[in-house]
């Protein structure tokens, strides 16, 4: 197994603002952008209700949110102007105005830039201890692989078959 970020959306619920800065290559100055869009994948992926028809994307005047075959809301940030219209058409609550901001900058993952034995700066950086660098396992408690390089921690929603 390789090492993921861990990103504990439960512990990320209380902060106000993210203090957290980034290593990414190319914003290095900025804070919480590359942590901005992992928070935002992980709460398509794993907070959102995948509704059948869905008033975020209705709501969107830019098509910049779409809906998925596997259900998963996507947004494309070169089509969002963050107007934040989506957050008030999302009759849950799931998209928070703060996530969807009009410029953002990728995690990278810091992949080729730090070795695999040292973590992130995001990691260090995290006053609440919301970020790690670990192995995981997908039978830890609300444990919730994204992909190679992201695990997030959250109660995880599924919907009820009819």
């Amino acid at each position: 197994m390789s090492k993921r970020i861990v990103l504990d959306l439960t512990k990320c619920e209380g902060c106000e603002a993210c203090t957290v800065r980034c290593g990414y290559f190319y914003r290095p100055d900025q804070a919480d952008h590359g942590i901005q869009t992992l928070k935002e994948r992980a709460t398509f992926m794993i907070v959102c209700r995948r509704c059948e028809h869905p008033g975020c994307v209705a709501s969107c005047p830019y098509d910049a949110l779409e809906r998925q075959a596997d259900g998963v809301i996507k947004r494309y940030n070169l089509r969002c102007v963050s107007c934040k219209l989506c957050t008030q058409g999302c009759p849950f609550g799931t998209i928070y105005p703060e996530m969807v901001g009009f410029y953002v900058t990728p995690c990278d993952y810091c992949l080729g830039r730090i070795p695999d034995t040292e973590a992130p700066p995001c990691v260090t950086g995290c006053v609440r201890d919301a970020i790690g660098y670990r192995e995981v396992s997908p039978l830890e408690p609300d444990m919730h692989i994204i992909d190679e390089h992201l695990a997030v921690i959250a109660p995880g929603w599924e919907k009820e078959k009819v």
